[in-house]
Protein backbone atom coordinates (compact mmCIF):
# COMPACT_ATOMS: atom_id res chain seq x y z
CA UNK A 1 0.00 0.00 0.00
CA UNK A 2 2.69 2.50 1.40
CA UNK A 3 4.61 1.48 -2.11
CA UNK A 4 1.97 2.54 -4.46
CA UNK A 5 0.87 5.46 -2.76
CA UNK A 6 4.69 6.38 -3.03
CA UNK A 7 3.99 5.34 -6.87
CA UNK A 8 1.64 7.77 -7.26
CA UNK A 9 2.92 10.15 -5.60
CA UNK A 10 5.98 10.48 -7.83
CA UNK A 11 3.58 10.09 -10.96
CA UNK A 12 1.77 13.26 -9.70
CA UNK A 13 5.03 15.14 -9.09
CA UNK A 14 6.14 13.85 -12.38
CA UNK A 15 3.26 15.38 -14.46
CA UNK A 16 3.40 18.50 -12.14
CA UNK A 17 6.86 19.50 -12.76
CA UNK A 18 6.92 18.18 -16.48
CA UNK A 19 4.16 20.97 -16.93
CA UNK A 20 6.10 23.32 -15.36
CA UNK A 21 9.06 22.89 -18.12
CA UNK A 22 7.51 22.72 -20.72
CA UNK A 23 5.11 26.21 -20.06
CA UNK A 24 8.81 27.53 -19.63
CA UNK A 25 9.78 26.23 -22.67
CA UNK A 26 6.50 27.49 -24.67
CA UNK A 27 7.65 31.09 -23.86
CA UNK A 28 10.81 30.41 -25.40
CA UNK A 29 8.67 29.38 -28.37
CA UNK A 30 11.02 25.65 -27.90
CA UNK A 31 9.30 23.43 -30.51
CA UNK A 32 6.97 20.19 -28.98
CA UNK A 33 10.22 18.12 -29.41
CA UNK A 34 12.68 20.80 -27.24
CA UNK A 35 9.45 21.35 -25.24
CA UNK A 36 9.28 17.38 -24.22
CA UNK A 37 12.77 17.30 -23.31
CA UNK A 38 12.83 20.30 -20.92
CA UNK A 39 9.43 18.81 -19.43
CA UNK A 40 11.51 15.29 -19.05
CA UNK A 41 14.23 16.74 -17.81
CA UNK A 42 12.91 19.12 -15.02
CA UNK A 43 10.72 16.17 -14.29
CA UNK A 44 13.43 13.25 -13.96
CA UNK A 45 16.48 15.37 -13.45
CA UNK A 46 16.66 15.12 -9.51
CA UNK A 47 15.60 12.09 -8.93
CA UNK A 48 18.04 10.85 -11.47
CA UNK A 49 20.88 12.39 -9.76
CA UNK A 50 19.92 11.27 -6.38
CA UNK A 51 19.91 7.33 -7.66
CA UNK A 52 23.13 8.13 -9.13
CA UNK A 53 24.85 9.32 -5.53
CA UNK A 54 22.49 6.52 -3.72
CA UNK A 55 24.25 3.94 -6.36
CA UNK A 56 20.89 2.75 -7.61
CA UNK A 57 19.73 2.69 -11.21
CA UNK A 58 17.80 5.75 -11.93
CA UNK A 59 14.49 5.42 -11.51
CA UNK A 60 12.93 5.98 -15.35
CA UNK A 61 15.22 3.28 -16.91
CA UNK A 62 13.37 0.83 -14.73
CA UNK A 63 9.71 2.22 -15.28
CA UNK A 64 8.47 3.89 -19.23
CA UNK A 65 5.75 5.30 -17.32
CA UNK A 66 7.61 8.47 -16.63
CA UNK A 67 8.40 9.34 -20.02
CA UNK A 68 4.66 8.34 -20.76
CA UNK A 69 3.62 10.93 -17.71
CA UNK A 70 5.56 13.83 -19.68
CA UNK A 71 4.26 13.16 -23.26
CA UNK A 72 0.91 13.66 -21.03
CA UNK A 73 2.00 16.77 -19.64
CA UNK A 74 2.95 17.97 -23.22
CA UNK A 75 -0.31 17.22 -24.71
CA UNK A 76 -2.07 19.07 -21.84
CA UNK A 77 -0.12 21.93 -22.43
CA UNK A 78 -0.61 22.15 -26.68
CA UNK A 79 -4.30 21.44 -26.12
CA UNK A 80 -4.67 24.22 -23.42
CA UNK A 81 -1.57 26.02 -23.81
CA UNK A 82 -3.50 29.64 -24.57
CA UNK A 83 -5.44 28.93 -20.88
CA UNK A 84 -2.35 28.13 -19.30
CA UNK A 85 -0.31 30.94 -20.71
CA UNK A 86 -3.00 33.12 -19.27
CA UNK A 87 -2.96 32.05 -16.12
CA UNK A 88 0.29 34.44 -15.08
CA UNK A 89 0.98 31.96 -11.87
CA UNK A 90 0.74 28.47 -13.92
CA UNK A 91 4.42 27.99 -13.83
CA UNK A 92 4.71 28.43 -10.08
CA UNK A 93 1.86 26.73 -9.27
CA UNK A 94 2.85 23.39 -10.50
CA UNK A 95 6.63 23.90 -9.67
CA UNK A 96 5.89 24.42 -6.22
CA UNK A 97 3.61 20.94 -6.72
CA UNK A 98 6.15 19.03 -8.35
CA UNK A 99 9.02 20.56 -5.81
CA UNK A 100 6.92 19.36 -2.90
CA UNK A 101 6.03 16.04 -4.19
CA UNK A 102 9.49 15.16 -5.02
CA UNK A 103 10.92 16.06 -1.40
CA UNK A 104 8.85 13.14 -0.26
CA UNK A 105 9.84 10.92 -2.68
CA UNK A 106 13.69 11.57 -2.22
CA UNK A 107 13.59 11.48 1.50
CA UNK A 108 11.58 7.96 1.17
CA UNK A 109 13.56 6.25 -0.91
CA UNK A 110 17.05 6.97 0.80
CA UNK A 111 14.98 5.82 3.88
CA UNK A 112 14.34 2.72 1.97
CA UNK A 113 18.32 2.21 1.51
CA UNK A 114 18.84 2.68 5.12
CA UNK A 115 20.99 6.11 4.61
CA UNK A 116 20.72 8.53 7.48
CA UNK A 117 18.23 11.06 8.12
CA UNK A 118 20.59 13.89 7.24
CA UNK A 119 21.02 12.17 3.70
CA UNK A 120 17.59 11.35 3.27
CA UNK A 121 16.89 15.40 3.56
CA UNK A 122 19.72 16.70 1.59
CA UNK A 123 17.89 13.95 -1.35
CA UNK A 124 15.19 14.83 -0.77
CA UNK A 125 16.27 18.17 -1.56
CA UNK A 126 18.32 17.50 -4.73
CA UNK A 127 15.44 15.35 -5.68
CA UNK A 128 13.30 18.38 -5.23
CA UNK A 129 15.38 21.29 -6.83
CA UNK A 130 18.27 19.64 -9.18
CA UNK A 131 15.60 18.96 -12.03
CA UNK A 132 14.75 22.65 -11.59
CA UNK A 133 18.08 24.12 -12.04
CA UNK A 134 18.66 21.83 -14.97
CA UNK A 135 15.45 22.92 -17.02
CA UNK A 136 16.39 26.41 -16.55
CA UNK A 137 19.79 25.78 -17.77
CA UNK A 138 18.71 24.41 -20.60
CA UNK A 139 16.15 27.22 -21.49
CA UNK A 140 18.98 29.98 -20.44
CA UNK A 141 18.23 31.31 -17.55
CA UNK A 142 19.43 31.83 -13.97
CA UNK A 143 18.37 29.04 -11.76
CA UNK A 144 15.71 29.78 -9.32
CA UNK A 145 18.17 27.98 -6.59
CA UNK A 146 20.78 30.48 -7.11
CA UNK A 147 17.98 33.44 -6.96
CA UNK A 148 16.22 35.04 -3.86
CA UNK A 149 13.39 32.85 -4.42
CA UNK A 150 12.79 30.52 -1.22
CA UNK A 151 13.45 27.28 -2.95
CA UNK A 152 16.07 24.55 -1.96
CA UNK A 153 15.35 25.86 1.64
CA UNK A 154 11.68 25.09 1.46
CA UNK A 155 12.89 21.50 0.24
CA UNK A 156 15.14 21.08 3.15
CA UNK A 157 12.82 23.01 6.26
CA UNK A 158 10.36 19.99 4.69
CA UNK A 159 13.29 17.44 5.18
CA UNK A 160 13.22 18.68 8.70
CA UNK A 161 9.37 18.40 9.61
CA UNK A 162 9.48 14.94 8.30
CA UNK A 163 12.26 14.27 10.66
CA UNK A 164 10.59 15.60 13.26
CA UNK A 165 7.76 13.65 12.82
CA UNK A 166 9.35 10.75 12.46
CA UNK A 167 10.82 10.88 15.69
CA UNK A 168 7.53 11.24 17.28
CA UNK A 169 5.82 8.26 15.80
CA UNK A 170 4.01 9.71 13.48
CA UNK A 171 2.22 7.76 11.17
CA UNK A 172 4.00 7.83 7.15
CA UNK A 173 1.30 9.30 5.41
CA UNK A 174 0.78 11.90 7.92
CA UNK A 175 4.47 12.61 7.59
CA UNK A 176 4.07 12.92 3.37
CA UNK A 177 1.12 14.95 3.85
CA UNK A 178 2.79 17.42 6.31
CA UNK A 179 6.16 17.70 4.42
CA UNK A 180 4.38 18.64 1.50
CA UNK A 181 2.22 21.18 3.08
CA UNK A 182 5.36 22.43 4.73
CA UNK A 183 7.25 22.72 1.21
CA UNK A 184 3.88 24.39 -0.69
CA UNK A 185 3.41 26.81 2.53
CA UNK A 186 6.87 28.01 2.87
CA UNK A 187 6.85 28.80 -1.12
CA UNK A 188 2.99 30.47 -0.66
CA UNK A 189 4.49 32.25 2.15
CA UNK A 190 7.40 33.71 0.21
CA UNK A 191 5.87 34.94 -2.53
CA UNK A 192 2.82 36.47 -0.62
CA UNK A 193 5.55 38.19 1.78
CA UNK A 194 8.39 38.49 -0.31
CA UNK A 195 10.66 36.61 1.48
CA UNK A 196 14.46 36.06 0.24
CA UNK A 197 17.94 35.03 1.77
CA UNK A 198 19.92 37.38 1.64
CA UNK A 199 21.61 38.31 -1.14
CA UNK A 200 26.05 38.38 -1.35
CA UNK A 201 26.95 41.51 -2.45
CA UNK A 202 30.55 42.24 -4.04
CA UNK A 203 32.25 45.65 -4.75
CA UNK A 204 31.76 46.04 -8.68
CA UNK A 205 32.78 48.98 -11.41
CA UNK A 206 30.55 50.65 -13.42
CA UNK A 207 31.48 47.67 -16.40
CA UNK A 208 30.11 45.26 -14.27
CA UNK A 209 33.34 43.86 -13.31
CA UNK A 210 34.84 43.46 -10.03
CA UNK A 211 36.80 46.65 -8.89
CA UNK A 212 40.65 45.45 -8.21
Amino acid sequence: MQNTFLVIIEILGTLAFAISGIRLASAKRFDWFGAYVVGLITAIGGGTLRDVLLDLPPFWMLNWSYMAVTGVALLLVIVFGRYLIRMQNTFFIFDTIGLALFVVVGIEKTLAEHYPFWVAIIMGTITGAAGGVMRDILINEVPLIFRRDIYAMACAVGGLVYWIGWLCGWQVYILEILTAATVIGIRLAAVQYHWGLPVLKGEMDVDGGPKS
